[in-house]
Order: C-alpha cells, then sequence, then structure tokens
C-alpha cells in the first residue's frame, strides 16, 4: 500500500495497482523526467486486468518500511478545480443531500433560507467545506493518520487553528527530534525542488497530497494523488502562494508548504531544543 487507501498488488515487487486516472498518468509520466522525480512514486506503466480494467503501476512506498505509521496531508488552499464550481454554477439546482452533509457536520451552517429549503447549492456547499479545515488559512490540511498498530483515523475535517494542527503533528511525531528533523529536511529540500520543477511551474495542483511515513528507524515525505492536477492555461502563470481568487488557477502549494515547515520549525524549537519563539 503506497497511500492510505485501497490498491491492488503489483505485477512487479514493490509496486502495487492504482485504478487509471488518466490525468494522474500523464503526471506520473512527467515526474519520472522532472526536478521532483525523488519526491514522487516511481511509475511503471499500465495495466490491464482480465475484466478489463486499467491500472497505473506505481511504487509502494510503504515496501522499504518496517510496520510503518503514515499521514496524509492535503496540500492547498482548495481541493476542488476552477471548472467543477464553474459546472456546478451551470446546474444551480439545489440539492437536499448536500443540505444533510451540511447539517450532519454543522446544524448552524445554512441560512435560514436553506433550512426552509432543506436544499443548498452546490457551489456553495464546495466553499462551504473548504472553509472548516485549516486548507485555507494554513494552505493544507490534515486528511489521515494511521499510527503503527493503529486504526486509521479521518477525524480532522474541523481542525482548523494553527495550534490545533501543531498537537495532531506533534502526536503523530511520538516525542522524537531525530524523525521530527527528517521531516523537516524533507520538507525544505521538496520546496527547493518545486523551485526548479518545470512540471510545479506549469501545472496547478489541486487536492494532491504529501504522504509522511517513518517507522523506528527513518522517515520520509512523497508527493502523491495527481487526479485533479492541471496544464495551466497558456496565458496563466502562477506563483503557488498567492491567494486564490477565482479565475486565478493559484494553488497555494507552496503556501503549505511554508507553514508545515514553520509548524513543524516550532514543534521542534519547543518540544525538544527548550526555545521559546
Amino acid at each position: 500500500m503506497g497511500t492510505i487507501g485501497t490498491f491492488k498488488t503489483g505485477i512487479h515487487d514493490g509496486y502495487i495497482l492504482k485504478e487509471l486516472c488518466e490525468h494522474e498518468q500523464y503526471c506520473c509520466e512527467l515526474l519520472q523526467n522532472d526536478f521532483l522525480k525523488h519526491f514522487v512514486p516511481k511509475y511503471n506503466g499500465t495495466f490491464q486486468d482480465d475484466d478489463g480494467k486499467l491500472f497505473i503501476e506505481i511504487e509502494d512506498l510503504l515496501a522499504s518500511f518496517h510496520e510503518p505509521s503514515i499521514m496524509d496531508c492535503k496540500i492547498g488552499v482548495r481541493t476542488y478545480l476552477e471548472e467543477e464550481l464553474d459546472k456546478s454554477e451551470c446546474n444551480p439546482e439545489p440539492r437536499t443531500d448536500l443540505y444533510n452533509k451540511m447539517i450532519a457536520i454543522d446544524c448552524s451552517a445554512p441560512t435560514e433560507k436553506e433550512h426552509e429549503e432543506k436544499k443548498i447549492l452546490k457551489s456553495r456547499y464546495m466553499l462551504w467545506r473548504e472553509s472548516l479545515s485549516s486548507s485555507q488559512n494554513l494552505g493544507f490540511r490534515i486528511e489521515a493518520i494511521k499510527k503503527s498498530h493503529g486504526l486509521m483515523s479521518k477525524e480532522f475535517q474541523r481542525i482548523k487553528e494553527c495550534n490545533d494542527v501543531k498537537k495532531q503533528l506533534s502526536e503523530f511525531l511520538v516525542n522524537s527530534l531525530p524523525r521530527a528533523t527528517q521531516y523537516l529536511e524533507r520538507l525544505i529540500e521538496l520546496r527547493t525542488a518545486c523551485i526548479h520543477s518545470n512540471f510545479f511551474q506549469t501545472h496547478e495542483l489541486i487536492g494532491s497530497s504529501l504522504l509522511f511515513v517513518h517507522d523506528e528507524n527513518r522517515a520520509s515525505i512523497w508527493m502523491i494523488d495527481f487526479g485533479k492536477t492541471r496544464l495551466l492555461p497558456d496565458n496563466i502563470h502562477i506563483t503557488h502562494d498567492k491567494p486564490w481568487i477565482r479565475g486565478s488557477h493559484e494553488d497555494g502549494y507552496l503556501s503549505g508548504l511554508d507553514n508545515l515547515i514553520s509548524i513543524l520549525q516550532e514543534i521542534i524549537n519547543e518540544q525538544y531544543l527548550g526555545v521559546n519563539i
């Protein structure tokens, strides 16, 4: 298993099969020859099973770890494409199922009118959902954590404030300065690679994650999940760290990286080095 999810055993040792998404396949192929190639799973082409279902074969990032703990962090200020928002507004029919999803999380979130109709627009739901977590204010959110010998937890959708995120990250590190330092160094190296990457400069990364993996001996991080990554339009240039305005295609990827780096550095300074900042 290379991420927190369900996969099939790969055809080759050390690889897994993930259901084919053409956008992700395109990204995997490009990234193998990019400055970011050491920060993404190795790609070994496509495979078709006996039922005709297509898969991509990618490196199993957990294979070299013993009883690893893993964390999935969604990076960026939003997890929906601008085209998804556009499509939702082309069909502005309020939906009961989205209203029910909203009140299941926060019964005070709908407006008085939405409560009366018991329906909400998809575009409204999409924007609201992103505001719940730390995605908008920190540029990343914790999606799931599975500790060694533990169950997977996904109860992070309402963790928004920096101190609450820091607490979760600190618990994931399990009081290990070497582990925290390895993660921090890897994030700094990743940021440098992003700046030099042609792929990063020419693509909008939406819904992509960083996979944190550690065992008793080592820790590392990889970029995963490129199903919503898109080539930027010819007339669009993004910095990856400016606030998103509709039509800008800004994804906030560097903002998320910078905040992760800052929070990890704070944890190291405060908990392991005794430095007050």
